[in-house]
């Protein structure tokens, strides 16, 4: 079975490799879909070593999206400053080569499940809320915690876009474990003030 998530995405990525886009212009070609992949778009980059100040855009841009689903919305909307970001070409090449192996992973488990409760509003507004939680969880500055609210927030599009209400279900539960997590991650930071103190002296240097 071939998703429409990784045909979409693997399409968009072919031409950012060839040329950069603009996010308003990749929102532009996607119309309702651009929601969910636009913010897989968005997460798939915290899977990577990013530059510094490039999180932020990207972090923001996400939950600017899902706070629209979580409300509701059908039409996405950017901030001029987010939506005139252009996506680089380096990026683009390089999520291409992850996102078949994500691809082969999410073939396996995938399809059209309870389509009732996946294609109705409730789930997009629901849907919408916990990838904006996750996005800002994605945003907040603890070490070493991006890839798993990314896990969570890449789980939720994907489940949208396939219209897997089961997945949607697993999500969910995924999003409270996730949350838990990054809460439990931050609280051992707090208590151990010296690594946290060390690691930003590390980070200085790189």
């Amino acid at each position: 079975m071939h998703l429409r998530f990784s045909q979409d995405l693997e399409a968009l990525l072919t031409v950012l490799a060839e040329k950069p886009l603009t996010l308003h212009d990749i929102l532009s070609e996607t119309s309702e879909r651009g929601f969910s992949l636009v913010i897989g778009l968005l997460a798939l980059p915290f899977l990577l070593p990013m530059p510094p100040g490039f999180a932020g855009p990207l972090g923001l841009g996400c939950l600017i999206l899902a706070g629209q689903m979580a409300i509701g919305r059908r039409s996405p909307w950017l901030p001029r400053r987010i939506a005139q970001l252009q996506f680089p070409n380096w990026l683009a090449v390089n999520l291409l080569k992850r996102l078949k192996g994500i691809t082969q992973l999410l073939e396996k488990i995938v399809r059209p499940r309870l389509r009732g409760l996946a294609e109705s509003d409730q789930a997009w507004r629901i849907n919408g809320l916990c990838m904006a939680w996750l996005a800002f969880l994605l945003m907040l500055p603890i070490p070493f915690t991006n890839p798993i609210p990314t896990a969570g927030i890449l789980l939720l599009v994907v489940a949208t876009l396939e219209a897997d209400g089961l997945l949607m279900c697993v999500a969910y539960g995924l999003t409270i474990a996730i949350t838990l997590a990054v809460a439990g991650i931050a609280y051992t930071i707090w208590q151990s003030p010296g690594f946290l103190q060390e690691f930003f002296n590390a980070s200085s240097f790189i």
